[in-house]
Order: C-alpha cells, then sequence, then structure tokens
C-alpha cells in the first residue's frame, strides 16, 4: 500500500476512493481571465473553440506575433501539465514560442478548465492524445499558418500525450517535451514500475466497485485534491515543488485541479488499462526533443523514452532544474532551443 499511498500524493490523484469536499479555495485572483503570467507587448491572444473528433469542445487561447503581417506562420499546439490549464504554464510557453514568430495555441484538455465533457476532471489516454490532433486541425484551417510547418509541444503529462498523437498524426512535423510523464505509465505502475500486480489489482478492485456507487447516485466521484492546502512538512521535496507552483499566487488558478480540485475518483479506469507510447518509433524520421530537468524525480520517463524513440532524436538535461522549474522558470527553460529545434524542422 505504500506506493498507491505515494501516487495519492502526487498531481495525478486518480485512485483514492475517499469522498471530496471542496472546502474554500485559495482566493489569489478575482476574474475568471486570470493568467499566471504577463502577456508580451510583441503578442496578441484571442480566445478559440474547436471541436476534438469526438465531439467535445475544446477552449484554446490563439498567441499569434503582432509583426507577422500576411505571411503564412509555422504553428505550434501546447498543452500540460497534467491537471493545469491554458492560463498556466501552456500559456506561458505559447506566449514566448508567438514572440518567436509562430502561430501557436494553447488549449484546455477534454473534461477540464473552460473546455466541455461531462463528468469533469476526467482524463483518457485516447481522448487526451486526440486533443493535440485536434488542435492540429484548428491550426491548419488558420489562414495565417502553413499546415505544412506545424509541431507540437507538451508538458509534463502531456508530454507522453504529445509524443502518442505524433507517433500516429503524421501532420506533426516536429515534436518536443519538457519535465514529461508517461500519465497511463505511472498510474499502473507507480513510480520506477514498483507497484506490485497485488496492489494494482487492489486498486483496480476498488476504482470497479465505485462505478456501481456513480451509476447508482447518479453523479461521478471525486478522489481527495490533487495539492493540499497546506502542507504538513514532511512530504516528498517533489510534492513540495507542486505545492509551491500550484498553490500559491506564483501558480495558482481556479480552474486547475492541481490548484483547486480533484481527479475524479475513477478516473484512473482506462490509464491504467490503455498505455502509450506503443508506436513512438513511428515518430521517426520526425524530430523529437525531450527536455527534462537534472533533479526531477520525472527524469527518468524522459531517458527512458529517449531510448525507446528512434532517431532523429536529442535529451537536453537542464543542469540543476527540478520538474516543475521547466514549467514558468524563463530563465531556465531553454526557449531558445526550442525556438531553433522547431525552426529548424518545421519546413
Amino acid at each position: 500500500m505504500k506506493n498507491i499511498k505515494l501516487l495519492s500524493l502526487t498531481a495525478m490523484l486518480l485512485f483514492s476512493q475517499k469522498g471530496f469536499s471542496q472546502s474554500k479555495s485559495v482566493k489569489m485572483s478575482n476574474t475568471a481571465e486570470h493568467y499566471t503570467f504577463t502577456l508580451s507587448d510583441k503578442v496578441s491572444r484571442q480566445k478559440v473553440t474547436f471541436k476534438n473528433r469526438y465531439g467535445i469542445a475544446l477552449s484554446g487561447d490563439l498567441y499569434l506575433p503582432k509583426n507577422a503581417g500576411d505571411q503564412k506562420l509555422s504553428a505550434l499546439a501546447i498543452s500540460g501539465p497534467f491537471g493545469a490549464v491554458k492560463e498556466q504554464s501552456s500559456g506561458l510557453y505559447a506566449n514566448q514560442m508567438a514572440e518567436r514568430g509562430f502561430a501557436v495555441i494553447a488549449f484546455d484538455p477534454s473534461y477540464t478548465g473552460e473546455s466541455g465533457g461531462e463528468p469533469r476532471n476526467i482524463a483518457s489516454s485516447d481522448i487526451n492524445t486526440e486533443d493535440f490532433s485536434a488542435a492540429v486541425d484548428f491550426l491548419g484551417l488558420q489562414k495565417n499558418v502553413d499546415r505544412n510547418k506545424i509541431g507540437i509541444i507538451g508538458i509534463c503529462g502531456f508530454g507522453g500525450f504529445a509524443l502518442n498523437a505524433t507517433a500516429v498524426d503524421k501532420r506533426v512535423k516536429a515534436v518536443a517535451t519538457t519535465s514529461m510523464y508517461d500519465i497511463p505509465r505511472v498510474a499502473s505502475k507507480g513510480y520506477y514500475d514498483k507497484v506490485t500486480l497485488e496492489e494494482r489489482t487492489k486498486t483496480l478492485e476498488q476504482m470497479s466497485q465505485q462505478r456501481w456507487k456513480d451509476a447508482e447516485s447518479g453523479t461521478t466521484a471525486s478522489g481527495p485534491r490533487s495539492n493540499a492546502e497546506k502542507l504538513k512538512g514532511d512530504e516528498p521535496q517533489f510534492i513540495k515543488d507542486y505545492f509551491d507552483y500550484y498553490r500559491t499566487p506564483r501558480g495558482f488558478h481556479e480552474r486547475s485541479v492541481n490548484s483547486n480540485g480533484a481527479w475524479a475518483a475513477t478516473s484512473g479506469f482506462s490509464l491504467m488499462n490503455m498505455p502509450i507510447l506503443t508506436y513512438i518509433k513511428e515518430i521517426s524520421p520526425r524530430p523529437i526533443l525531450i527536455i527534462a530537468g537534472e533533479n526531477a524525480h520525472s527524469r527518468y520517463f524522459s531517458e527512458d523514452i529517449y531510448k525507446m524513440a528512434a532517431e532523429p532524436k536529442e535529451l537536453m538535461i537542464i543542469p540543476k532544474a527540478v520538474h516543475v522549474d521547466l514549467y514558468d522558470k524563463v530563465d531556465i527553460i531553454p526557449f531558445d532551443k526550442l525556438e531553433s529545434f522547431f525552426s529548424e524542422n518545421l519546413k
């Protein structure tokens, strides 16, 4: 049970069957239009909506360089981290990359943020992969976008989904990830694959029984908060790092699952049964850039995927950085590298 307890402390709290009663949230903004970063004066931002292949309406922000004129732009679709919203890290990335000349959409995945989908706060190996392809659909229809020059960036858990989407969607010409998580892998096997079959079975038995409870009540029960309102002080360092981003003014957003809510108690049901990245070698000959922090607890995901992927590929380790440093620390995130990577490969 120790491994299950550790999983329940992470940002992807998918398994606990404890009821969730949302207590009064930390009020760090007075408006739903709150962003955790400042929009560049060289960039415009416009709210957009588009549907994925399952008919779910996705909400995004389209970032454009103001000096682009009538030229066709290379474009990027960005999402993540897992449990975050577009007003957090993905929007910050979009702002930076639009400043560098790209048309960029940062979007909320299905069932979260301002995107559609009921019940709320559900994750899916298939649908979250599809969300990236839907963003590519949207970008390819924009008159100022060259649909032959589209790439994607996935942050944290959406790094795994970004790679999965690129493997199947041949319209994507290049892909980059930062602080990557393989969410189905960690949901099913725990950190470093230490969850035993007995523990996995017990978790699935609990979620299976919860489905009857949800069906009987007509509502979807939630698990515990994704990040506690207060730390006890004895948590692992990476949990403290998550708290420092999601639960303080640094990164708090009222619509973020990780800031202000919980995943559905049965959200891990499909994740634990539907692994991704089976076909990662089929990304080749399109290039992959994988970026991870030297001191990130998640670094092994990036290293394992790098070994699995076919050329061309590159693994970039950021000295001294931890997982959440690559969420918002613009002096640490290698935006110049991301710019050169996509400029060279979106041709």
